[in-house]
């Protein structure tokens, strides 16, 4: 249920139960690299679909150490905050290490024409996120609350232990689209030791 207030848009909901997402165990540094685009395809070897994320999704190299469902930072060092988050979804035999390919939404995403074939890029996997499991979980529910955006930025700015078991952890992710930039507040009360949300909140946040 979305319900709309004066200060932005707000979603809430309890859930009992929804997925654990574990913590990658890579951890590497940003690396130089090449990005391709494709359009994409029906079946993937993740089993995940070229749409998911609103198509920010990529194939890496068979070599490379990024793993399927692993959230990936990209940057266009051709151009200043040009960055978008994708998950890699399937594999490419023969790439180097180094290159990935995006699917085309993506690719345009970074501010670069189809055309260009190929563009250098900056690839930065995101420990400190796939580590907080609730906050890439907030990450997919913005993505599906807000289809025209692609987040650039994110950060846990708090956690706070609640009566119990409860922890409430609140992140700040800044999404942009071709008309505006906004930055969305998510907040999620979960039990520690069941691993299971109790409530979740996600509204703009007027700069």
């Amino acid at each position: 249920m979305m319900n709309w207030y004066t200060n932005g848009p707000q979603y809430r909901m309890p859930y009992g139960n929804l997925p654990h997402y574990q913590a990658y165990s890579h951890r590497q540094q940003t690396v130089q690299g090449q990005a391709t685009w494709t359009e994409g395809g029906q079946v993937t070897k993740c089993g995940i679909p070229w749409s998911a994320n609103q198509y920010m999704t990529a194939a890496v190299s068979a070599n490379s150490p990024y793993q399927c469902g692993q959230t990936l930072l990209i940057s266009n060092p051709a151009i200043q905050a040009r960055d978008i988050i994708v998950t890699v979804v399937d594999e490419v035999p023969g790439y180097p290490a180094n290159r990935i390919n995006l699917h085309r939404r993506a690719f345009i995403a970074l501010g670069a024409s189809p055309n260009q074939g190929i563009i250098n890029i900056e690839i930065t996997p995101s420990p400190e996120l796939e580590a907080q499991e609730w906050g890439k979980y907030l990450i997919e529910v913005i993505q599906v609350g807000y289809p025209n955006y692609n987040v650039v930025e994110y950060d846990k700015t708090g956690e706070t232990q609640l009566a119990g078991n409860q922890i409430r952890e609140t992140y700040e992710f800044v999404l942009e689209s071709p008309q505006e930039r906004i930055t969305i507040r998510g907040t999620v009360v979960y039990n520690a030791a069941t691993d299971r949300i109790v409530s979740f909140d996600i509204r703009e946040v007027n700069q």
